[in-house]
């Protein structure tokens, strides 16, 4: 699996997982709703701070939205 689906499918199952949806997300991470939608959809990739911003508002350390094949715990 290439790095942008591994992590579109971890930003999504994350955020999820955190109860947020995309636009409470894109809300604390100060960001359009939009932007998050195309991460998730595969068509944009984060940079390394933006990667970090995502992590930051999720809940998670950053390489947990890179890391394939992992499952994911509600809180």
């Amino acid at each position: 699996m290439e790095i942008r689906a591994i992590f579109a499918e971890n930003l999504k199952k994350h955020r999820k997982a955190a109860g947020l949806s995309q636009e409470e997300l894109a809300h604390i991470a100060e960001i359009e709703r939009g932007y998050v939608s195309q991460l998730e959809r595969r068509l944009n990739a984060p940079t390394i701070d933006m990667l970090a911003k995502l992590a930051n508002a999720i809940g998670v350390e950053p390489y947990e939205l890179l890391k394939p094949g992992q499952r994911i715990r509600k809180k």
